[in-house]
């Protein structure tokens, strides 16, 4: 196994005055505070996506990170690689969680029933550097989004071979999800929009993701997995407008439901600045109603109109 991190030390708590740039300025895992560690208090995680799976391009250009775990020809062997980079890059970090998305981690099949058997062996993987290394999943969560068939919605999709796709893929999921302990299980309806209003049935496209959550509620508790479900509010890109527009949004939608005691939101700092809301405003709403549940932590520019997910 390449170790890809390795003339890199473990990052150490070193104090406010310290002037390593790798190393920990204010987070001492071990420091208690009101009855509790840090670590037991901020539960930090590396999510595999933009960490490990973005490789610097924009629309304007091409890759310009040297990624050695995304070197390799055979899509499989590069998933597992990309798994064994995350590991070591977390425990480098000293953090005890990571999160993934399905796609993050394991490569699109050509069939459902391949992306599900390709997730399966990097669950296995996951499962096995996991009990090597001590670090638990966070959050798992399925990318409904990146696929040409969600171009115009998955759970909110008016087709209902699409709809049915979105729900297998989900289910497989919160699966693999539930099999590696996670705490938590994530839904970002990226897709679960609108462009235009002119193709639009606002009704029908609320209703229908209700009952694609209920289905999702109802199958946690069938497999009896005791994590939180997590929404992930944010107002648009890559639709013009997102259902989840924030979290006073997502509070009504799922009262209209009867859904609200089933789920909590999972607050994204540039989602929140994006909605117009100050990071410190979407926390104390939810707090507020009931409604937190978790934080991803990152930074936007305010000078761009996007998404740019920057270390916090």
């Amino acid at each position: 196994m390449t170790n890809y991190f390795d003339t890199i030390d473990p990052i150490k708590y070193e104090g406010p005055a310290t002037n390593n740039p790798l190393s920990y300025r204010y987070y001492d895992a071990q420091r208690t505070i009101m009855g509790k560690t840090m670590a037991e208090h901020l539960r930090i995680a590396v999510c595999a996506w933009h960490t490990f799976c973005w490789q610097g391009d924009d629309n304007f250009g091409q890759h310009t990170f040297d990624r050695a775990w995304l070197d390799h020809e055979d899509k499989i062997e590069r998933a597992k690689q990309r798994v064994h980079a995350t590991f070591q890059f977390v425990e480098k970090l000293g953090l005890p969680y990571f999160t993934f998305h399905d796609r993050d981690v394991s490569p699109e099949g050509s069939t459902l029933k391949e992306s599900n058997a390709n997730l399966d062996i990097i669950a296995d993987l996951m499962a096995s550097e996991m009990q090597r290394t001590g670090i638990k999943l966070l959050w798992g969560t399925a990318n409904a989004f990146s696929h040409p068939r969600y171009m115009a919605g998955a759970a909110t999709n008016p087709n209902p071979d699409v709809f049915a796709y979105t729900c297998a893929q989900v289910k497989h999921a919160i699966d693999v999800t539930h099999r590696l302990g996670g705490a938590n299980y994530v839904l970002w309806g990226g897709r679960e929009g609108y462009d235009t209003l002119l193709n639009t049935d606002l009704k029908q496209e609320a209703d229908q993701y209700a009952r694609f959550l209920s289905l999702l509620v109802e199958y946690k508790h069938k497999i009896g997995f005791k994590g939180l479900l997590l929404i992930e509010p944010k107002p648009c890109e890559p639709t013009k407008h997102q259902y989840d527009f924030d979290s006073g949004h997502v509070l009504a939608f799922l009262e209209r439901y009867d859904l609200q005691d089933e789920f909590k939101v999972n607050i994204e700092a540039n989602h929140a600045t994006l909605a117009g809301h100050a990071f410190s405003h979407e926390v104390a709403y939810a707090c507020a109603h009931n409604l937190f549940g978790s934080i991803d932590a990152n930074r936007g520019d305010p000078q761009l109109g996007w998404d740019t997910d920057q270390f916090p």
